[in-house]
């Protein structure tokens, strides 16, 4: 009696093992080369940006570039990094660092970690550090795009020779600019511990020059907001009508908080804002005390009644 071997398993093919691999070795060729293309395409659109605002008369330049951020990110450093705008603003920063997701290269965040300098041009330098310096920007194609400021424990000091601010710390900052329909725009602005030079009454009220300070405020016109410097913009917004809607604004500190809202606000020849708020001046220490008014800005002054509070804010 004889046995019967059993056919032997068939030999799995070498070839279908090996397909995943060069599958996935084909997508990482891929993606590298995906990355590789868009990091130099990021900078040549920079350098693209710096001449045609070049042309503009505005300067954008950094002393050292690198990019890195394979294989998800685009990490972008500057250093010595500076822009300007003919009417003399000026930004200066010792090092400026970029990050966005390769999915996402509409949206980036900036990080000054060695602080930086606003230059005015009527008031000189002053020097910003602190703790965080952060700031987002997104939806390019809007106007005006999505911009998210994030400052912590802030420090603003003037160069020597440069005249005052009129802030010299902030424990918080927070500010948001966005786009709204019917070109419409949106500033939002809290600033939490500020302190600032301010004296008599206003100083003994607010404990010192220490506030808060809360801004809401809707832009009308956007699209008008374009010119060849910050000046010329402005004054072509305001030639198209362009009037800042104030939907709550308010400054406190100490036991008192003065509120307004409910107004609309114009600048005049001179760049200064005019019109009239409803205002609440409040008693904090819980009286329940507060006094309803006027606050008006005329003839670059604010005044709240009869009283004159100080100059009226500046658009340029």
């Amino acid at each position: 009696m004889s046995e019967t071997l059993p056919d032997p398993a068939p030999r799995r093919k070498r070839s279908g093992v090996a397909i995943p691999f060069i599958l996935a070795a084909v997508v990482a060729a891929g993606w590298s080369a995906g990355w590789w293309w868009m990091r130099g395409e990021a900078m040549r659109r920079m350098d693209e940006t710096a001449r045609v605002l070049g042309d503009k008369g505005y300067r954008l330049t950094w002393t050292e570039r690198t990019v890195s951020g394979f294989p998800f990110r685009l990490d972008v450093n500057l250093k010595d990094a500076a822009v300007s705008e003919p009417s003399g603003w000026q930004l200066t920063a010792p090092l400026i660092k970029g990050e966005a997701y390769i999915y996402r290269l509409d949206h980036w965040v900036l990080v000054a970690p060695q602080g930086l300098t606003f230059t005015r041009p009527d008031g000189g330098a002053v020097i910003v550090q602190g703790r965080a310096m952060r700031a987002s920007l997104a939806d390019f194609d809007k106007h005006p795009p999505s911009i998210m400021l994030e400052g912590v424990d802030l420090t603003f000091n003037p160069e020597a020779g440069a005249k005052p601010y009129f802030l010299s710390a902030a424990r918080q900052l927070n500010m948001k600019i966005m786009a709204g329909p019917d070109d419409l725009g949106g500033v939002l602005l809290h600033i939490g511990g500020a302190r600032m030079a301010l004296e008599g009454l206003a100083a003994r009220a607010t404990e010192g020059g220490v506030v808060d300070m809360d801004l809401d405020l809707t832009l009308t016109r956007m699209s008008a907001l374009a010119g060849e410097d910050w000046e010329g913009a402005a004054r072509a917004w305001a030639a198209r009508g362009g009037v800042i809607q104030v939907r709550q604004a308010s400054v406190g500190g100490g036991a008192a908080r003065l509120s307004a809202k409910a107004g609309t606000l114009t600048p005049d020849a001179n760049g200064r804002l005019s019109g009239e708020l409803d205002a609440t001046l409040g008693d904090l220490t819980g009286s329940g005390q507060a006094l309803q008014g006027r606050v008006s800005l005329s003839d670059g002054k604010a005044r709240i009644g009869p009283l004159e509070v100080g100059p009226a804010p500046r658009v340029w």
